[in-house]
């Protein structure tokens, strides 16, 4: 199995931490973004809209990362991590909705203006960013878990960007809730750690 990744890339950390997580032996392959080789014909010959990560698991390609998220726990029968109760899994994929909406749109846009330059406002995807985290404190603030009584992969997907969400200067201090869920998801076994830039609020720190 192999994860076609950037270090840098929430999006692949999301789908790295969940392999990690499920102890799923894989290989990654890093894609020089720098360089451009999304773009190249032989990447996107794996994923036509030249993205990343991309999951090669024996010949089966799955791109964008929520799918990968979603190919695993199915492949595996997780249904721990993926529940089947209508309910639930509804409420999953709610936040996988988030995960490429709000979340997208705010902490991760902030963090591409300081990482990598982009040219999003930052005043307006800061300003998306607390919108979410005040959301997620309130929802958290009396459970442990987004969905449920255990993790989900709808934690999974949250977790990178809100983790480095001060390198775009999204303070995340005054959201205990949030922070509490980060540490919960960073003591779950197979946890593997998002690289950490010099970005932002951590530039400061």
């Amino acid at each position: 199995m192999k994860l076609y990744h950037h270090p840098l890339s929430g999006h692949a950390h999301r789908a790295h931490l969940f392999l990690s997580l499920l102890g799923l032996p894989h290989e990654l392959v890093e894609v020089d973004v720098k360089a451009g080789a999304h773009k190249q014909p032989a990447f996107l010959a794996l994923n036509p809209f030249g993205q990343i990560p991309v999951l090669d698991d024996d010949g089966t390609i799955v791109s964008d990362s929520n799918a990968i998220l979603v190919y695993l726990a199915t492949k595996h029968g997780r249904t721990d991590w993926l529940p089947q109760d209508a309910v639930q899994a509804a409420a999953v994929q709610r936040w996988l909705s988030v995960a490429a909406g709000e979340l997208a749109y705010g902490a991760c846009a902030a963090r591409l203006v300081t990482v990598f330059g982009a040219t999003f406002r930052p005043e307006e995807v800061i300003a998306r960013a607390h919108a979410l985290l005040a959301h997620l404190d309130k929802h958290l603030a009396a459970r442990q878990w987004l969905v449920g009584e255990h993790p989900t992969i709808a934690d999974v997907a949250l977790y990178s960007y809100l983790a480095n969400a001060p390198e775009g200067n999204v303070d995340t201090a005054g959201y205990p809730a949030v922070l509490a869920h980060l540490r919960r998801i960073e003591a779950l076994p197979g946890f593997v750690p998002f690289a950490q830039t010099p970005a932002g609020l951590r530039a400061a720190a």
